[in-house]
């Protein structure tokens, strides 16, 4: 029995018979008001269209389109850095969507500035106007270089930290700016050292008490009409700390930073609260989360530690991705 023949819509058969469509790409062609008026648009479908739960939905948008934005320092000079951006809106349950391309675009309005809080205000009042939403939320993530002179013997190297803008509006005008840094130190231990010299006391025998990378990520709230720079946020930190990871080192530098550890042995309860003390007394940050991960070297485990400032509606100490603090 013969076969019957099909059709191919695509691609042209074996026999030789053409797809009933002929694909192509017409680079020519250009578009005018006219026919761009008969573009369908799905933000104008009847809500029957909406499947799912007729519900509003509280963050809706975009995720890591990268751009590069400038930064000024705190020394007043102008850095261009590659940025991540998220950018999000709240969505009423009548709409179906929203079209992602605004949000977008709202921010490639104000690329060539220099950003600076009221900067990401001002592209947060846009996205409001822009997609008709009660709520927006904005997330700048860049990686922001700082000088760091070596301890003893004078080299200098770039240290970078992972720092991210954050800024939340609400449809009544209400404005929250936030800022997010990772700080990454070294924690020798105190009970390891404690029984090091125990054992060369006791016994005469030479240990080496464990220490390890750690990483504190700090969330802060500034309070309004102050300004904290990044570079503050870290001087905060290394005046809290002390044991900054290093990034130039001869070997007067290892020494140096091994008698900086010895000097400033520390539990992740102390990191937490070491931290707490210097940020606490800053006048310029309203609120504040800290959360700390010491990277054992003695068990297959980190440990772990959260604290907040204790403000009345503020951070709360709900921080569980400490996976994400692995350096």
């Amino acid at each position: 029995m013969k076969a019957k023949k099909k059709t191919m819509y695509l691609h042209a058969t074996a026999a030789g018979e053409a797809p009933r469509i002929q694909r192509k790409y017409d680079a020519r062609f250009k578009t005018t008001p006219a026919y761009l008026a008969t573009l369908p648009d799905m933000m104008e479908a009847d809500t029957d269209s909406i499947q799912g739960a007729h519900v509003p939905i509280q963050q809706v948008g975009v995720s890591n389109f990268k751009l590069p934005l400038k930064f000024r320092t705190k020394q007043r000079k102008v850095l261009t850095l590659e940025a991540s951006v998220t950018g999000t809106v709240s969505l009423e349950a009548d709409l179906k969507g929203i079209n992602m391309s605004r949000i977008v675009r709202s921010f490639y309005d104000h690329k060539h500035e220099v950003f600076t809080g009221e900067w990401m205000g001002k592209i947060l009042a846009a996205y409001l106007r822009r997609v008709e939403s009660k709520a927006a939320r904005l997330k700048i993530d860049f990686s922001y270089p700082i000088v760091q002179r070596s301890l003893r013997s004078g080299l200098e190297g770039y240290q970078f930290y992972n720092v991210a803008f954050e800024g939340v509006m609400t449809g009544t005008g209400e404005y929250r700016r936030f800022i997010h840094f990772d700080f990454v130190y070294s924690s020798a231990c105190p009970c390891s050292a404690e029984l090091s010299e125990h054992a060369r006391d006791r016994r005469g025998v030479y240990a080496i008490p464990h220490s390890q990378r750690s990483k504190a990520r700090l969330t802060l709230e500034e309070t309004p009409g102050k300004k904290i720079w990044i570079e503050d946020v870290h001087a905060l930190c290394v005046a809290a700390l002390h044991t900054e990871t290093q990034v130039m080192v001869k070997r007067e530098d290892e020494q140096a930073f091994a008698e900086l550890n010895g000097a400033h042995v520390k539990f992740v309860e102390d990191a937490a609260r070491l931290l707490y003390l210097r940020f606490n007394a800053d006048p310029r940050i309203k609120d504040f989360r800290i959360a700390c991960a010491h990277l054992e070297s003695l068990h297959s485990h980190d440990a772990v530690s959260v604290i907040v400032k204790g403000v009345k509606g503020g951070f709360t100490a709900d921080f569980m991705d400490f996976r994400a603090l692995v350096c």
